[in-house]
């Protein structure tokens, strides 16, 4: 008679190791706790935190689509979003479309085209996150929601940065509610690229998730952040209290259905 030994599986927590949820995790709280200290800080400290922030979000949301859905997604991901970044911003530069006319400030650092390095990653940074939400509840219209929801994070993104300095814009008839230094141009600007960059990563990127995946928790921390923090930023710090309360019921709106579906149903899906 022969005893057999059994080695129980080691649960993973999340779906993946501990180092790369450490790694995931200690990513995204960097670029949470930069932002925390956004209002805090002024002069070469704030710069340098605003580019610091960009970078450390981008990567998270590459490490977070590499540990969910693989290779495939994260070699593809990264390419296609920055480049796409940085075109439609060389376009926006020289020409005005799709969002209005506006010059980069030389305080974000290095340039292509006119259009700071930086600047692809911040797309890196935040379509990730757009795309999850919108592949979760968007159907069919996995392009549109993507869309909406872009235009709706930038209602917070781009008066923080006009009044920091690091871009200006020429508002020369209807502007942003609550945002008189914003044209109504760049949240349909926004739209409109947000719809092409949701509906072409759609298309080339894959749908399935890893054996082991990362769960939806960076994701959902990344979009639950900027809502919270647009409002409280806007509302006790940057003096913009109809923008808080806008911005919110525009964001808001559009995350109500896929809070209710990633936290009622499998989080992991």
């Amino acid at each position: 008679m022969s005893i057999r030994h059994y080695n129980p599986r080691r649960r993973r927590r999340g779906g993946i190791s501990p180092k790369a949820r450490n790694l995931l995790f200690f990513f995204l709280g960097l670029t949470i706790a930069l932002q925390i200290s956004y209002p805090l800080i002024d002069g070469e400290p704030l710069r340098l935190v605003t580019i610091a922030t960009i970078y450390a979000g981008a990567l998270a949301m590459i490490i977070h689509g590499h540990l969910s859905y693989g290779a495939k997604y994260s070699t593809r991901y990264l390419p296609i979003t920055a480049l796409f970044g940085l075109g439609i911003e060389v376009l926006g530069v020289h020409t005005g479309w799709p969002f209005g006319v506006y010059e980069y400030d030389p305080s974000l650092g290095a340039q292509l085209f006119g259009v700071p390095l930086v600047v692809p990653f911040a797309w890196v940074m935040m379509v990730h996150p757009a795309l999850v939400a919108a592949r979760r509840i968007g159907g069919s219209w996995v392009f549109a929601y993507g869309g909406a929801l872009l235009a709706a994070w930038d209602l917070f993104l781009d008066p923080q940065m006009v009044a920091a300095g690091r871009w200006k814009w020429e508002v020369t008839g209807a502007h942003v509610p609550f945002t008189p230094d914003i044209p109504l141009s760049n949240p349909f600007g926004w739209l409109l690229a947000g719809l092409l960059i949701t509906g072409l990563l759609n298309k080339v990127l894959p749908r399935e998730r890893r054996k082991n995946p990362a769960s939806l928790a960076a994701v959902d921390a990344l979009l639950l952040w900027t809502l919270f923090g647009g409002f409280i930023g806007n509302l006790f710090f940057f003096d913009r209290p109809g923008l808080a309360f806008f911005g919110t019921l525009i964001m808001g709106s559009l995350l109500i259905p896929y809070f209710f579906s990633s936290w009622l149903g499998n989080k992991d899906s």
